[in-house]
């Protein structure tokens, strides 16, 4: 049978993307109906967006690929996968190294996988005569329902997307296109009776299965959020300092997970068990250079140091206690806030009383001062 011209079209734009290392490709209709706007509707008036005011400020362009873009007829979902070399949860028995996100430790894969759709995206439009748009990530697109209508995976109980061919390890693109592309057939659910995922949360960050509290979760709280971290959390966060893997990691799914090809994708060695001791002794133009082209470097240095410090209370290595000591004199008092809880738990009574009283007369925040009475109480 002769294939169409749409057939012709989204098979060089597969044989183009997977030559660029994509692993995946799908495609389907923009006309996804409204069941995935209105869940995304749910969650934001039940507030488990947290501080992400971008979602509620973007939530009607987000909750239709034509509120986005009203010429788009067909969206190309891409998948990269990033897959680590081992499981990564045995790396939080390091108590004395921090524990960064499979996905963060080397480059930054926005930039790696805009330039690569890009590439994709041109060819589709000098061959399809049509327009396109090219998203990672940061748009208001719903990739992960959008990509389980594609059939690329489903969202597991985790909310995350799994894949048969590549578990839980991997990234997504789309190429949004004015032209008419054959739809692939949409994914199932295959999670079955399995709760490994959910059993996996140090923080409890589900309500029920296929819901997830960011407020509660470990990656919004060291990447997204900005403040000082509630007590509850802290003891749970261990030694993860940048983003949580336990989720992932748990799925039953990994079993087809394959380690990531792209050169760029895999660990930075130092980056693999890093030790604390290092990271709390960064200043901003350390920390700056050596995230150079890494995700770490967008949630700045004071925040990283706020995430290492509730590590380094975790850690029950007292040879920490000097350079966390030298954060109690920090411009920032989210900082502060953290080494005086992080010394409440490497210290004796009296050491941190002692601490306490050489630092009074210098202390004015409220947030600190109140981490000091609760250290010390």
């Amino acid at each position: 049978m002769q294939k169409t011209k749409g057939q012709k079209l989204k098979d060089e734009v597969s044989k183009r993307a997977k030559a660029l290392g994509f692993d995946l490709v799908r495609v389907t209709s923009a006309d996804i109906g409204s069941v995935a706007g209105d869940r995304l509707r749910q969650y934001v008036a039940a507030g488990y967006h947290g501080s992400m005011l971008w979602m509620p400020e973007t939530l009607e362009r987000r909750s239709h690929p034509q509120n986005l873009w009203n010429e788009v007829r067909s969206i190309v979902v891409l998948a990269m996968n990033y897959g680590p070399d081992e499981d990564p949860r045995p790396d939080l028995q390091h108590k004395s190294s921090g524990n960064i996100s499979v996905y963060a430790r080397n480059r930054d894969y926005h930039d790696l996988i805009k330039g690569k759709l890009k590439e994709v995206a041109s060819l589709l439009a000098s061959r399809g005569g049509e327009d396109v748009k090219v998203f990672v990530d940061t748009a208001p697109v719903m990739e992960k329902p959008i990509a389980q209508l594609a059939g690329t995976g489903w969202q597991g109980k985790h909310t995350n997307l799994v894949s048969r061919e590549l578990g839980s390890w991997f990234f997504l693109g789309t190429i949004f296109t004015s032209a008419e592309l054959p739809e692939d057939t949409a994914e199932i659910d295959h999670c079955g009776k399995c709760w490994r995922c959910l059993e996996a949360c140090p923080t409890n960050a589900f309500p029920a299965p296929y819901q997830l509290d960011a407020r509660r979760c470990i990656s919004y709280l060291t990447i997204e959020h900005a403040g000082p971290i509630a007590h509850e959390f802290r003891a749970a966060m261990g030694n993860r300092i940048y983003g949580c893997d336990d989720c992932l990691a748990a799925c039953p799914w990994n079993k087809f997970a394959q380690s990531a090809k792209e050169m760029k994708l895999q660990a930075r060695t130092d980056l693999v068990r890093p030790p604390l001791q290092q990271f709390l002794s960064f200043d901003d133009a350390t920390f700056r250079k050596f995230f150079s082209g890494s995700p770490i470097k967008r949630i700045g240095r004071n925040r990283f140091i706020r995430n290492c410090l509730i590590a380094a209370g975790n850690s029950e290595d007292a040879s920490l206690i000097p350079q966390v000591t030298s954060k109690l004199g920090e411009p920032d008092a989210v900082v502060r806030g953290a080494a005086v809880w992080a010394l409440s738990r490497l210290c004796d009574a009296q050491t941190l009383r002692s601490l306490q009283l050489a630092n009074a007369p210098f202390e004015q925040d409220a947030a600190v001062l109140a981490e000091w009475q609760q250290a010390t109480a």
